[in-house]
């Protein structure tokens, strides 16, 4: 089952990245630009198809893809696309721009990327990562209204007998605890908290935070005890309790707040679209949030990798650990529909991460070709008012140096990170 798991995300991935490319080559092609290859993996072709004026392919390693579109750099300010330079960072702009002409034939001068419009070039490079934007939504949508989301209800799992501060991580109450007020009110396993304090409680995060902004205070509490409504009083402890955000997501800490005294029953529920749609809004957040806070848990990933650090849940994976989670999601003991929803759920965040990845203004991602398509937009439509000359096409394969470096960057993270999924992973059971 596990490794039935990671073969489900793998065959995911490789949908993944060839629906990513298959934006890039149906924008290409609309807009007349030659593209001689179509490839998903990179290494060794393992399969491949040559249909029109365009070679389709798989190749053996399943970790990205691309489409060789010609023309992608102009010719430098003489015309040529070979010279070279005994500068090395002359070198790499001109290997890029030699690159960029391979496979060059006659009719292509007017069918060349470098040759469209900013405003094309913008929706060619656009694409590919809208359309794992348009993945993610759809497969978001299944995960929420098709199978529903686990979350807290306000069901009542149990009842705690003592005031326990959290921070503690106990669960044997010793004789100076003083009783919950859930015990001392009588609340017991399987009651449903219709309303508290006069308040109608329809979901987990009201009444949660209804109880922390109670503290000190007398209030009623009415639930469903099997079929009958009843009644409450209790008396709300102040208790040291785990930290919420404004999403009502937990995170490290703990805060002075009201405490009740029980763990709230899980249940799968589906949301409506509107729901669905806030429920995605707070994950686009997040991603976006964790992406911007990515190079500070560098150092605690090092540690988990070559110390003795524990790694965090909210440790960035790769594709290793990521494959790894799909396989203990085959391997737990849930209902099957879960287990889908699951994959789905992973497969869904996958492709928001990929989004968000290449819209990344830098090179050599789809991001970074975008910035330029549109610097060189706005430099027309400068000189096009100032009534000065065209500058012409922004020579992308000047930052070819700056792509370098990225690249270099993001290679030795993700060997760090691939190293911490193999010898420190994340784990979900």
């Amino acid at each position: 089952m596990f490794i039935l798991g990671i073969v489900v995300f793998a065959v995911g991935l490789l949908v993944s990245i060839a629906w990513h490319e298959l934006g890039h080559l149906s924008t290409a092609k609309l807009f007349g630009i030659r593209v001689p290859q179509y490839m998903v993996g990179f290494g060794p072709t393992i399969w491949s198809r040559t249909k029109g004026e365009t070679e389709y392919g798989i190749k053996a390693i399943p970790l990205g893809g691309y489409i060789r579109m010609i023309g992608m750099f102009p010719p430098d300010d003489a015309g040529r696309v070979t010279a070279r330079s005994t500068s090395p960072w002359r070198g790499m702009i001109e290997d890029a721009r030699s690159a960029a002409f391979e496979e060059l034939r006659p009719g292509d001068e007017t069918r060349m990327f470098y040759t469209r419009r900013p405003w094309k070039r913008v929706i060619v490079m656009f694409a590919g990562p809208f359309m794992n934007l348009v993945l993610a939504i759809g497969l978001f949508l299944v995960y929420l209204m098709g199978f529903g989301v686990q979350q807290q209800t306000t069901s009542v799992e149990s009842v705690s007998p003592c005031v326990i501060a959290q921070s503690e991580k106990r669960d044997t109450c010793a004789k100076s605890d003083p009783a919950s007020p859930a015990a001392e009110a009588g609340m017991k396993a399987g009651d449903r908290i219709v309303s508290f304090d006069g308040r109608p409680t329809e979901d987990w995060n009201t009444l949660s935070d209804l109880i922390r902004d109670s503290a000190g205070r007398n209030v009623t509490i009415v639930v469903d005890r099997e079929g009958r409504e009843l009644t409450l009083h209790a008396h709300i402890a102040e208790n040291l309790v785990a930290k919420k955000d404004a999403n009502g997501n937990y995170e490290k800490g703990y805060v002075k707040a009201g405490f009740l005294g029980f763990s709230a029953a899980h249940g799968v529920e589906r949301l409506d679209l509107d729901d669905s749609v806030t429920w995605m809004g707070d994950r686009v957040t997040d991603a976006v949030d964790s992406l911007v806070a990515l190079p500070g848990k560098i150092p605690a990933l090092w540690d988990a990798a070559f110390g003795d650090g524990p790694r965090e849940p909210d440790s960035p994976v790769g594709i290793v650990g990521a494959a790894r989670v799909t396989g203990e999601i085959a391997t737990l003991d849930i209902p099957a529909s879960q287990q889908v929803a699951m994959f789905v759920f992973v497969l869904a965040g996958f492709n928001l991460s990929l989004f968000l990845f290449n819209m990344l203004p830098l090179l050599p991602l789809d991001g970074g070709h975008i910035a330029g398509a549109l610097w060189e937009s706005l430099r027309r439509n400068v000189a096009r008012v100032l009534r000065r000359p065209d500058p012409g096409p922004f020579d992308v394969a000047k930052l070819m140096p700056v792509a370098y470096v990225v690249a270099g960057i993001f290679v030795c993270f993700t060997l760090l990170v691939l190293i911490a999924d193999v010898v420190n992973p994340v784990r979900i059971s």
